[in-house]
């Protein structure tokens, strides 16, 4: 591994132990809430992707909200409960859709996790076979290729 590679990973491993030796993370891991997310990974991610996903539409909506409620001061205040009624319905749509947004992204995110990180494993285990062959001086022979392409111009 190269020695930038080594000091990447040195800074990861520092950054991911700040974050576990939180005491606010800690005390959210030992809750149940925690332990089940822990014990849930898909659904962890799913909710931490709805949660960034939901954010802006639930700040225009606040600011909209804010908005009607100022104008409802100046005049208008049977308008501000109708017009915040559609807001919230149309909130609703957007969230609902934006959930079934993040379950697809987190399901795409795991599948490519759990393919990626066999790839990997199955790379370092075939890395580790052929260092401890060459270690042992047995090289694995390659196989003879079987050329198809000459066909001693025999075509039918």
């Amino acid at each position: 591994m190269s020695k930038e590679m080594q000091e990447l990973q040195k800074q990861w491993h520092s950054m991911v132990q700040s974050i576990h030796s939180n005491s606010n993370v800690v005390a959210f891991m030992n809750s149940r809430v925690g332990q089940y997310l822990d014990d849930h990974p898909f659904v962890a991610l799913s909710l931490l992707m709805f949660i960034a996903v939901s954010a802006i539409p639930v700040a225009f909506f606040l600011i909209f909200v804010v908005t009607t409620a100022i104008m409802a001061c100046i005049s208008v205040i049977v308008m501000e409960g109708v017009v915040i009624a559609i807001g919230g319905i149309a909130l609703l749509c957007v969230l609902c859709g934006l959930g079934a947004l993040s379950l697809g992204v987190s399901g795409v995110l795991s599948v490519c996790y759990v393919i990626l990180s066999a790839l990997v494993n199955y790379w370092y285990a075939s890395r580790g076979q052929i260092r401890k062959q060459e270690v042992n001086g047995s090289l694995p022979q390659k196989s003879p290729v079987l050329d198809l392409s000459t066909d001693n111009g025999k075509n039918e």
